[in-house]
Parts: C-alpha cells; structure tokens; sequence
C-alpha cells in the first residue's frame, strides 16, 4: 500500500500511457532463448511513475487501457492495491493487455522483445478519456509509446491539451523503446513533435544522445533540447545521478552506488519522486537549493529500484529512500 508519512504533496499526479507485463528472467547474463524461467512483474513506465507516486505517500492516477483479460484485470488491481486510481482505466474487449520479455544483462541493463500487435493500449480513442480526472491533475505525466500508433496518438494529444488547459504542470519522459517503432527516424520525429509543450522533461543519457546525434554528455547537447516555454530539463545518468537545467541555472547531482541487479523502473520512480515534491509548490523548480534537495531524494528513488528485479516490486517506500539518505 501506499505510505503515508512522507512530504509528497496531495495534488493529483495524472500518469497517461502504457501498463503491461514484464517477464524478466529468473537468471541475468543470458538470452531470452537462454532463460530458464522468467518472473511476471507489471510495469509500463507511466504506471510505474503513478506508482511510484503513491508509494511516497503522493495522489496518483493511471489514464490508460487494459486488454479485457486475467493480466489487465489484474494490473487495474495492482493500481489499487498500490492506492493509485484506476478510474482512468478502460478496458478492451478484442486486444490482449501487452506484454514485454526483458533481458537482463550482467550490469542490470536490459534490452527488450514487445508482444503488441496491436495491444490494447494502442487501442485507446479520445472518447474514451475520462476528461474529469484528466482536467483534476495539478501534474500531467506522460511518455512517448502512446504516439506511435492511432488512435492512441490522438488521445494522448488530447488529454494533454485537455490537463494543459486545465492548468496542469506537463512532464514529460521520452522513454525511448526503438524496438516499437518502425524506424529511428520515425522514433525522433514524433518524440519531438510534442517536445515544446512540456513544462518538465527527463530524458536518459543514452536518449539524450539518440535525439542530439551526439556522442557527447554535456551542457551544450542537454542545451540544445532546451525550448522557451520549457521549466526543467533533467538528463538521468545511472549511478552517476543527474544533471539539471533551470533558465537560470544548472548544476549535477551524485548518484548512490548501491548492487544493481536490474535497472527497470530507476528512472520511473526518480519522475515519481521528483514531480510528487513538486506538485504542490511549482516555485521548487526555480529555486536550486530546495531543486537539489528534491533531486537527491529522487536519485536515492531510482538507487533503490534497482537493488530489486521488475518495475513496480522494486520501487521503494518513504521510510526506503530515508535509510539510504541518511
């Protein structure tokens, strides 16, 4: 369940997009051919984000849409069970929940096979948002799978401008899967085509490269993705923390060496830290001393996320992130 003895803030953190199974390998190093077993773990990076959220002790829902079987009735409840709303969730009757086969390679990185064809996430319309939860969001979080496919794509445009027009701060994390689209070219071109309307954006170091064409992990590349109307850029970077970018000022912040044995869901859960702090008082975003703060905590989040397998069962508790703080 949730925690309830932290400072997250109480305004509603809406989380837009995917939620599906990973089935991660019982044995790290090998192939997926290899594997002798897998263990079934949910995650999708804007559920694990909400969860993440409440897990803190922050509000959260989940905007999405489930296959109209055992795995999504049970990822809906996973939701609930975590104190996150699923009133935003729809289910579909003719598409199966999606499914991800994750390979974990000796140092916790991952690399992963889809089974989306389509999945019923994709299969999301603009009539079937549920605009009242989407307009109660203080932050509106989403990624970039959800832009792939119609129609999809169109109700991920519009619960932005509908939570936008509401009022609401807009997060953004890329989450770049190549594997799901049909091209690289096709990947960078709609992953910027709503770059401009996020307040916040996160992006990894190895995204960051991807939509810069720069080898380079620096001030001036970070820079260059850097829009008028944006607030804060963040640029993730493992175990070594995170680089951060205010209109008037920048700065690092030291990650938390700590055993790594898969790193699904880090920087899910550093977002959920990050924009549960903020939620209640933007003004944090422009002052760097309370920003740091807030960014270590978010960076212990991510630490602890990786110490376990699977997304969701890795991310941690209040009273989590205060034992390795301290």
């Amino acid at each position: 369940m949730a925690a309830n003895n932290s400072d997250l803030g109480k305004g509603l953190i809406v989380s837009f997009g995917e939620m599906l199974i990973d089935f991660v390998p019982t044995v790290s190093g090998v192939s997926l051919a290899e594997a002798p077993g897998f263990l079934k773990a949910p995650g999708g990076a804007p559920a694990n984000v909400a969860i993440a959220v409440a897990r803190l002790g922050g509000k959260a829902a989940f905007v999405g849409k489930l296959g109209e079987d055992e795995f999504g009735h049970m990822l809906a409840g996973i939701l609930k069970e975590n104190g996150v709303s699923a009133d935003g969730v729809t289910f579909d009757k003719g598409a199966r929940t999606a499914l991800a086969f994750v390979t974990l390679r000796a140092d916790g990185e991952r690399e992963f096979m889809f089974y989306r064809n389509p999945s019923a996430d994709m299969l999301l319309t603009p009539d079937e948002l549920n605009l009242g939860i989407i307009r109660s969001a203080k932050v509106f979080h989403y990624g970039s799978i959800s832009l792939i496919v119609e129609p999809c794509r169109s109700a991920h445009l519009k619960a932005m401008d509908e939570a936008k027009s509401a009022g609401a701060l807009l997060s953004y994390d890329p989450n770049l899967r190549l594997p799901l689209w049909p091209s690289a070219k096709y990947a960078k071109e709609q992953i910027m085509s709503i770059w401009e309307k996020a307040d916040i954006i996160k992006v990894s170091d190895n995204e960051l490269e991807f939509l810069t064409g720069s080898s380079k992990i620096d001030d001036e590349a970070a820079m260059s993705l850097w829009h008028p109307k944006l607030q804060l850029l963040l640029v993730t970077l493992g175990e070594n923390g995170c680089r951060y970018y205010n209109k008037n000022f920048r700065g690092s912040i030291d990650g938390y060496h700590v055993k790594t044995v898969d790193t699904t869901g880090a920087g899910d859960s550093f977002v959920g830290a990050l924009l549960g702090k903020i939620v209640d008082d933007h003004a944090i975003i422009h002052d760097e001393a309370r920003l740091k703060e807030v960014l270590k905590y978010a960076c212990a989040c991510g630490a602890i996320t990786t110490t376990k397998k699977g997304a969701i069962p890795a991310l941690p508790q209040h009273s989590d992130v205060l034992s390795i703080l301290q």
